[in-house]
């Protein structure tokens, strides 16, 4: 079995970075969250991380001065800085430490992803799984050509209806945070996103409802859960 990619994440607000967290989870990684830079140093000095995630303003120990002292220790570990500064000369103080890549907030967490496979394929020649397909229940979603099937009926999704059905199946018979959803399709979770997640949520039900194995709950307070009776199967990208 393929040993997980460990990853460091330190990001100060806790919200955000608990999201952050749990969506690299979900995407197959060992994320581990600290909310300031020296728990984040004392975690690295005990640990081997694959690639460190680093916000640049932390309290008792900014994202620079954590990212040169994992450079003294580790010169080959990734690490990409998350900040809310988009000023060039913070940027080009987060390259000159030896940065990989550079987010400025807010963010896709998708493309968070995207830019640390990018990164993990060019530095240490990781090949980063990629789910082509889930089957679940009767139904066959493949997320590559965002559609999803069920005997001889198939459904072109839209790329939000894919991309949401796909978080779905990351959280299958868990819980999918609304707050989670919306900051990785939609980059902010302000009301009008959130009447639109609504909407396509409704769709995808819609689009479900040929398999009575199969649900979309509204968890209240929190976010939806898909129930899948036999559970959810993933196919990876070969």
């Amino acid at each position: 079995m393929e040993t997980k990619q460990r990853i460091l994440l330190c990001e100060d607000d806790e919200s955000l970075g608990m999201l952050l967290r749990e969506y690299l989870q979900a995407k197959g990684y060992d994320a581990e969250l600290y909310l300031d830079g020296e728990a984040g140093s004392r975690a690295f000095m005990k640990s081997h991380y694959d690639m460190c995630v680093l916000d640049v303003m932390m309290p008792k120990k900014d994202g620079f001065t954590l990212a040169q002292e994992i450079r003294a220790i580790s010169p080959e570990v990734p690490i990409i800085f998350l900040t809310a500064k988009n000023l060039k000369e913070d940027i080009f103080e987060g390259f000159k430490i030896g940065a990989d890549d550079y987010l400025t907030k807010p963010f896709s967490m998708d493309e968070l992803v995207f830019r640390m496979e990018a990164v993990l394929r060019r530095v240490k020649g990781v090949k980063v799984p990629v789910v082509s397909q889930y089957k679940l229940g009767k139904f066959i979603f493949d997320t590559q050509r965002q559609i999803l099937s069920i005997g001889e009926k198939q459904v072109k999704l839209t790329t939000k209806e894919s991309e949401l059905l796909g978080l779905l199946c990351a959280h299958a018979n868990d819980v999918l945070l609304r707050e989670l959803a919306l900051k990785t399709i939609w980059i902010d979770d302000n009301y009008f996103n959130a009447r639109s997640m609504d909407v396509y949520i409704t769709k995808l039900r819609k689009h479900l409802k040929d398999d009575p194995t199969i649900e979309i709950n509204n968890v209240h307070g929190k976010g939806y859960k898909l129930i899948a009776l036999d559970g959810v199967e993933a196919t990876e990208q070969n």
